[in-house]
């Protein structure tokens, strides 16, 4: 009998899932579900080039939609799973259907939070997952002159406010804590951050809790949000980032072991040996911070995770016992600042920080060491240098400390530290 394998989430996971079957030699048949009625696509032009009407639609699909019927993967894009039987083996589709699997991914990515305050369903408010939220968004900012609120100081946050300020927008960022990025990077590195934005006319306000979003014309379109304290700030425009939660309903309600992600082993296996979970969902024990005696499971909602996870799980399914060990990696373009982040920010809260280059430019290292060892780099508008970061910080989950004063130095080669 023919082998299955359904995967369901049509994601960059699941599609790299997907096309890594059939590059290993997998004849059976393989079901690719997925949510949205679209091939798989890659995610972080949604906030950058894409939403700043640079980039085409279909620059970021990760295959033509032919693609998938000529590897004899059967895409069904549009369909909801709803119910997971793993006693039958059987994936429940919305409308009725039940798709039966011998093995099983799940890579169903992550939802974005609303505001949890009155008047998140007022026109004008914004979420950012999908394309189509990315096109009324787009919409909503590229005749430039608009009161822009974004709500959140994270990445998608920042990255907005960039992007929304690019095209012309007034662009205000409301934050609960002082600085953007400071659980991510730091209060220091984050108020580099925070001066590109200031520099290029973005208001921060920071330390500000939301009350409501208000609609004081009665049309039923936002028109400011309301803060704890009686304040006001005018809008036209609100984007809530105020994070994503991993969608594990599925997971859960099957009984897989689930926490902050649907928990799978080093090679992706989840507590039912027939199933795998990839990408946003998967919480993952990393081999490296395991034999490192560090706390060792991990979860990332960036797009390089999803990329190797994919393809890493479906290496599993076929009987590679490879450990997934690839260090956490993920970047952003903000204005005139690019940056790769490569390494593990748990463990770089309250690191010491080490710089290399010149952080009044923008063109830097940032490493986080512990102990002398190397945790976690990011490079400033410094290119071709993510290979060596990344190699630094194997070495520090290996033991190896590094001459700090070697390390910050330019003029010596990152190879020779």
């Amino acid at each position: 009998m023919t082998e299955r394998i359904v995967i369901v989430g049509a994601g960059l996971a699941g599609a790299g899932a997907a096309g890594e079957l059939r590059e290993r030699g997998f004849a059976g048949e393989i079901h690719l579900i997925g949510a949205e009625a679209h091939a798989p696509y890659i995610r972080p032009p949604l906030s950058k080039g894409y939403l700043a009407g640079d980039d085409e639609r279909a620059s970021f699909d990760v295959h033509p939609f032919g693609w998938y019927a000529e590897h004899d993967i059967r895409l069904v894009p549009g369909t909801r799973a709803v119910g997971l039987d793993r006693a039958a083996r059987l994936v429940a589709i919305a409308g009725g259907e039940a798709i039966a699997y011998d093995k099983l991914l799940l890579a169903t990515g992550s939802t974005p939070n609303a505001l949890p305050v009155e008047g998140g369903g007022l026109e004008g408010v914004h979420l950012l997952r999908t394309v189509e939220q990315a096109d009324a968004l787009h919409a909503a900012l590229a005749p430039g002159g608009r009161r822009v609120v974004v709500i959140g100081s994270g990445w998608i946050g920042m990255e907005v406010a960039a992007t929304a300020r690019t095209l012309g927008n007034d662009v205000t960022v409301l934050m609960r804590g002082e600085v953007p990025l400071a659980s991510q990077l730091g209060a220091e590195l984050g108020g580099d951050f925070a001066r590109l934005h200031e520099e290029n006319g973005v208001v921060l306000r920071s330390g500000v809790t939301v009350r409501e979003l208000v609609d004081d014309e009665g049309g039923g379109a936002v028109t400011g949000v309301l803060l704890d304290g009686g304040e006001l700030v005018p809008a036209d425009v609100v984007v809530a980032a105020v994070g994503a939660a991993p969608a594990i309903g599925l997971a859960a309600s099957a009984g897989l072991e689930t926490g902050d992600g649907v928990h799978v082993d080093a090679r992706l296996r989840t507590s039912d040996e027939r199933i795998w979970a990839a990408g946003d969902i998967a919480a993952a024990m990393h081999p490296l911070l395991e034999a490192a005696g560090l706390p060792a499971r991990i979860r990332s909602e960036h797009w390089a995770n999803a990329e190797k996870t994919g393809p890493a799980a479906a290496r599993s399914m076929l009987g590679d016992d490879t450990p997934y060990d690839a260090i956490p990696y993920f970047y952003t373009d903000q204005f005139d600042l690019g940056m790769e982040y490569t390494g593990f920010p748990q463990l770089a809260a309250d690191a010491e920080v080490t710089i290399r280059g010149d952080r009044g430019s923008r063109e830097f290292i940032a490493f986080w060491l512990r102990e002398g060892r190397v945790v976690a780099g990011m490079n400033v508008n410094i290119w071709d240098v993510a290979d060596q970061v990344e190699r630094l910080v194997r070495a520090g989950l290996d033991g190896h400390a590094v001459d700090v004063e070697r390390l910050a130095d330019p003029d010596v080669p990152l190879e020779d530290v």
